[in-house]
């Protein structure tokens, strides 16, 4: 999967998406009723990157902030974890905003709860013109997530555009599907992202998503092999999340390979007790997509994308919080069969 001469790229991974404000109220408040936000960064692409270069990889963003105080607390964000801002372009508009949402943790029957502020953001007006070419040939992997193909018409050409750019450099492309009802509506979601599908090698999709949105049929693995099968996949990736509870959550995941015409699996991550489920699932392809370039093998990926997910929903912010020896630990100790140590000392 990944080339001999891939080694002398720059970058071993490099996103492109919305970096926005994550504003929460304190101790499982609610927004309607809350006086004090917590402030973070988020979003999925940076949260993916981010989570790479925490296990040790090298990872750049390709994003659009604004020029201002709000746009530097993320550009440092950016930084701290990091990640490189070498590609990163700046607003100067008299427009220039950064999106932001809200999130509201959930306690049983109370579900959580996400409000967006993000129409004409910064990050909307991007073109590819804006963007340095010289990123093309600077990495193994470009990811993207089905969330900036539905911001805009204007994002959507533009992340196209740069999925053919690393193409004529034979760089591997990855694609989350991550639906969201809420951005764009299932016929105009199917009719894009199948459209991309041809370009990409590594596919992140919900079984969910799979069977409504993209409407395919049969089991999980019949539908696995079918991206790859009618679209030239080389790498499909489902996850299952079981919410027993807002804090209480069962995590699993499947990964086909189509040159191996072989499914990866192991026993799923049971009882997490949730701190914070957003950025789980992205947390989960940041792992995935480590252990493809640090291994080249797709059982150790699967276990890195599920040790990140679960540790991921223990930890508040989108952003994951740990590092190589510390998910290498959770992978040795989710494989023991009996009792394990109750604390770290």
């Amino acid at each position: 999967m990944i080339k001999d001469d891939f080694n002398k790229k720059e970058f071993d991974v490099i996103g492109f998406g919305e970096i926005m404000l994550r504003l929460s109220p304190l101790n499982k408040e609610r927004i309607s009723q809350g006086e004090v936000f917590e402030k973070r960064a988020g979003g999925s692409e940076l949260n993916v990157v981010s989570g790479i270069s925490s296990l040790g990889l090298r990872t750049g963003i390709v994003t659009k902030l604004p020029d201002n105080e709000i746009g530097k607390f993320i550009k440092n964000k950016i930084r701290f974890y990091g990640v490189s801002d070498d590609y990163v372009i700046y607003d100067d508009s008299d427009g220039k905003r950064l999106g932001i949402y809200y999130f509201e943790s959930g306690a049983f029957p109370r579900k959580p709860t996400v409000v967006y502020d993000r129409a004409g953001s910064s990050f909307t007006t991007i073109t590819t013109k804006e963007i340095n070419p010289a990123v093309y040939n600077s990495t193994k992997i470009f990811h993207v997530s089905g969330i900036s193909l539905a911001l805009s018409e204007n994002v959507r050409q533009t992340a196209i555009d740069m999925i053919k750019g690393f193409k004529k450099y034979g760089t591997l492309i990855s694609l989350d599907v991550n639906y969201r009802a809420s951005l764009w509506d299932e016929d105009l979601a199917r009719k894009v992202i199948t459209s991309i599908f041809p370009d990409v090698d590594i596919l992140f999709v919900s079984e969910e998503t799979s069977r409504r949105m993209l409407q395919r049929t049969g089991t999980i693995e019949e539908i696995m092999k079918g991206y790859t099968r009618d679209y030239g996949i080389k790498i499909v990736a489902t996850t299952e999340r079981k919410a027993t509870s807002p804090t209480k959550h069962t995590w699993d995941s499947r990964i086909y390979s189509a040159l191996e015409n072989k499914f990866y699996k192991e026993k799923p991550y049971e009882g997490i007790e949730v701190v914070d489920r957003i950025g789980s699932g992205d947390a989960y392809v940041a792992g995935v997509l480590f252990g493809i370039v640090k291994y080249n093998c797709l059982q150790k990926a699967l276990e890195f994308g599920n040790a990140m997910a679960a540790l991921k929903n223990t930890v508040p912010g989108d952003l994951p919080a740990c590092d190589f020896k510390e998910i290498k630990d959770i992978i040795e100790s989710h494989k023991k069969d009996g009792a394990d140590s109750e604390m770290n000392r």
